[in-house]
């Protein structure tokens, strides 16, 4: 059976990768980890560090779109304090008295319940608000594009693990072969029609084939590790995986670029540039009057063994409206709303930029996607000729009609054929996954 079998539909071209055969690399061991895809990008959204902290800063931001942050609401407050005093009274009064103490006790008690609302100050705290929700709204965009990051790591890294894998599955074809060749050569020397030097010469090869082999599947463990770091789980883990790569026959250039608006990314350059107009006018109401209503519940006792007040208590309500009109102060407010007028001129460029960097990127990955497509089709047609090639070369040289070179250079075009067809499959994969990163359209 080929290591590779090729199909293709209307919708999607499929290279089906037989990861287990004979070979002991592909014993499952009772405690090893059978991964799917779909299991991969739900562990990984799980477990990841990046998009828990992603979620926690949402929920910081959602915390803070309060009008009590933003300053709209009143402000009460409960004052109390007590003191005890010890004095030297030395009076003389209008009318002779004298009065002359020494360690004179005294106590001054005072308690107040008070109560402010900011009733104008040019809309600041409106803006503030409207500032603090536009920062939730950015955080919860942020996360959504953490989300389409993790699942393309995690897609990118899966399918790098399947691409890996199948090298091994051409090894394992192409060390067949050498066998064969071997196995032919040594019935030759028993029927005395070949030397030690054929026989050594092909057993060279399988030896070198099977290192390639084992330096194959030491890659193969390290793209598995990194998969496990991604999926923040125990990079010693024994992994299996089973799949096939396919690719989406059906993206198109003009739509992807449509949906660039709706790019996390981009909306949350959208939420920066408003958070700036808004700090702008945060800004410019600081050069508005502001004014407040005070209200309050004052209680005072005071005191003393000797002197001319013995006791004095007062309590009652007050109520009071508070003006405050900024004159100059070094045009402090002026300077600061210019420079944030700047910033926010900076974000709507840099909005730009992002916009120009990912219509940039999605035309370059569609030109791969495309030139990975077109070459696929001629690929498939090289590794089926190849690999038939190779089976007539080992007939030939059964029958004595081709030589050693012959079937050598046969398994290096198989091996070359396999390679760049898996390796041409993974770039159309990858491609792919980020066009529809892009595109916020990862599911």
């Amino acid at each position: 059976m080929n290591p590779l079998k090729i199909f293709k539909n209307k919708t999607h071209l499929l290279i089906g990768i037989l990861l287990c055969g004979s070979n002991a690399f592909c014993f499952q061991s009772p405690d090893s980890l059978s991964l799917t895809l779909d299991a991969a990008i739900a562990t990984a959204l799980k477990n990841s560090y990046e998009i828990e902290i992603a979620k926690n800063n949402v929920e910081v931001n959602t915390v803070l779109n309060h009008y009590g942050v933003a300053g709209g609401l009143p402000l009460v407050a409960a004052n109390a304090s007590n003191t005890e005093q010890i004095t030297e009274v030395n009076q003389k009064l209008n009318n002779g008295t004298e009065i002359n103490r020494s360690a004179a006790a005294g106590n001054n008690t005072q308690a107040s319940v008070s109560a402010s609302i900011l009733l104008y100050n040019g809309k600041r705290v409106r803006s503030t608000k409207k500032r603090l929700a536009e920062l939730q709204y950015q955080s919860q965009e942020l996360l959504n594009s953490q989300i389409q990051n993790t699942i393309a790591m995690v897609m990118t890294s899966y399918y790098d693990v399947v691409r890996q894998l199948s090298y091994l599955n051409t090894l394992r074809a192409s060390i067949q072969a050498s066998e064969k060749r071997l196995e032919i050569l040594q019935v030759r020397k028993e029927a005395g029609m070949a030397n030690n030097a054929d026989i050594f010469q092909a057993q060279i090869d399988v030896n070198t084939l099977n290192q390639t082999f084992r330096d194959q599947e030491m890659i193969a463990q390290v793209a598995k590790t990194e998969l496990l770091r991604i999926l923040t789980l125990d990079t010693k883990a024994a992994v299996t995986i089973r799949d096939t790569i396919t690719v989406d026959l059906n993206l198109k250039l003009e739509p992807i670029l449509d949906r660039l608006a709706l790019n996390a990314d981009v909306k949350a350059a959208d939420h920066q540039i408003r958070i700036n107009e808004l700090i702008v006018r945060e800004t410019a109401a600081l050069r508005y009057p502001s004014v407040r209503l005070n209200t309050a519940y004052n209680y005072s006792r005071n005191q003393t063994a000797a002197g001319f007040t013995l006791l004095n208590r007062s309590l009652g309500p007050n109520a009071g409206v508070t003006l405050a009109i900024p004159i100059y102060n070094g045009s402090s407010f002026k300077r600061q709303q210019q420079a944030a007028e700047i910033n926010t001129s900076t974000a709507k460029i840099q909005k730009n930029v992002i916009l120009r960097d990912y219509n940039a990127g999605v035309v370059k990955m569609y030109q791969t996607y495309l030139s990975s497509l077109q070459q696929l089709e001629t690929q498939q047609q090289n590794y089926a000729l190849s690999r038939q090639l190779l089976d007539l070369t080992l007939q030939r040289f059964e029958l004595i009609q081709a030589t050693i070179i012959d079937v050598r250079e046969a398994q290096r075009s198989f091996e070359d054929a396999g390679y760049r067809l898996i390796n041409l499959n993974y770039a159309a994969k990858a491609a792919e996954i980020e066009l529809k990163r892009l595109s916020n359209n990862l599911q």
